[in-house]
């Protein structure tokens, strides 16, 4: 049996860190987490490097996981909040079972076969006994509780992960701190999508449950006389939310997606699943981008259109109007998509093991440290349209 060693910490040998003389042009540094349960800690491992390159975010919004990874990073100072994530992370996956069975994968062959039958006593060691300090399964289960009982609509319950929360998180500090916070979550009754935003609501832990509570897994959560389930029901990304709802400013984003929307054609009902499961939570990021992106075109030649016109015309009712959304702020969209290995399969947003967080977390932070080598990424959009895309795994070059 090897040692319980925390893998996040090994960086390759040579590995630099590009750090930015100053901080980019931009008015606001975003940073925007998807769901994707146990998927989350790439997003962690995202955090750590752009941190490392002295890139704090002024606006941070989530979905699900995503939203308890913002909560962890809003709700700290930011000399902890490497450490926080890093202890959420590494609590949510505590099983020393599963630990004792990584060592013997260590010592394995190396092949997809070991590690997929890892994987999967992973993910069932989650189904039947959940995750530490995060959920855990109902005793009794939701059949023997009477119709009506928040008990009888949900397989697991989270009373750990407020206990985890408030453990971890300062709320006061996200509701006072400089940073601004958003997580998206469905209220049930109306099926609208709602965003609990520092600018409108006092953020408490049940907003953060409330944006991971997807059912029948989780049960809904209740704040001010409303039930809210995982706002990934709806979208999976705060992409719109911030771009488009938010207040008009330069914006520099990283989108930080767990989902990839391409994939390959799938060969087995098990790679059906798996593909099935990455085109619904993906929410389509890339058609999102490229429709803000006509948008933002529009935008822009209004905006310069309204400059040459008389001014009757633009004091007019009509010329208001079109004031109010025209004008010529950039955005930068830089997008982190985590890429699953061959031998993850469907359940891989459940695989709660310590070896599959250590090896999200260091994907999310190497693929960070790679994006950050190319100089174009921090520096504002020249083209007309003001919004400038960058993907490593198409627009890199290495």
């Amino acid at each position: 049996m090897r040692d319980n060693v925390d893998l996040v910490n090994r960086r390759p040998p040579g590995s630099k860190h590009q750090r930015p003389s100053s901080r980019p042009p931009f008015e606001c540094v975003a940073l925007l987490l998807q769901g994707g349960g146990a998927l989350g800690s790439y997003q962690a491992g995202v955090y750590e490097a752009l941190a490392e390159a002295d890139l704090h975010p002024d606006w941070v919004a989530g979905i699900s996981i995503g939203a308890i990874n913002s909560a962890l990073i809003a709700g700290n100072a930011p000399d902890e909040r490497v450490a926080k994530l890093r202890r959420f992370w590494q609590e949510v996956t505590a099983n020393p079972l599963l630990d004792w069975a990584a060592g013997l994968h260590a010592l394995a062959p190396r092949g997809n076969f070991a590690r997929i039958l890892f994987n999967q006593i992973s993910a069932g060691s989650a189904l039947v006994n959940g995750a530490a300090n995060f959920f855990q399964p109902r005793h009794p289960p939701a059949w023997a509780h009477p119709n009506g009982a928040v008990e009888a609509t949900s397989l697991y319950e989270t009373s750990q992960l407020k206990s985890t929360l408030e453990r971890l998180v300062d709320f006061d500090r996200i509701n006072a701190g400089p940073m601004r916070f958003s997580v998206g979550a469905v209220n049930v009754r109306s099926g609208n999508f709602v965003y609990f935003d520092t600018t409108t609501h006092r953020i408490r832990p049940e907003h953060v449950m409330a944006s991971g509570s997807l059912p029948p897994g989780f049960p809904a959560v209740e704040i001010e006389g409303e039930h809210y389930w995982d706002g990934g029901l709806i979208s999976n990304t705060p992409l719109q939310w911030v771009v488009e709802y938010g207040p008009r400013q330069d914006t520099l984003a990283f989108q930080v997606d767990l989902w990839s929307a391409r994939g390959k054609l799938p060969g087995s009902l098990a790679e059906v699943a798996t593909r099935q499961k990455e085109i619904q939570y993906s929410s389509r990021t890339r058609a999102n981008t490229d429709k803000f992106k006509e948008l933002q075109v529009l935008r822009s030649a209004l905006a310069r259109l309204l400059e040459q016109a008389p001014p009757h015309l633009r004091d007019s009712d009509d010329g208001k109007l079109l004031s109010t959304v025209a004008d010529q702020k950039v955005y930068s969209l830089v997008q982190l998509i985590y890429h699953s290995q061959d031998y993850e399969g469907h359940s891989k947003d459940y695989e709660f093991s310590r070896l599959s967080m250590e090896e999200h977390w260091r994907a999310g932070y190497h693929d960070t440290v790679r994006t950050l080598r190319h100089p174009e990424v921090l520096k504002r959009p020249r083209n007309p349209e003001g919004v400038f895309t960058f993907d490593l795994a198409y627009d890199g070059r290495e």
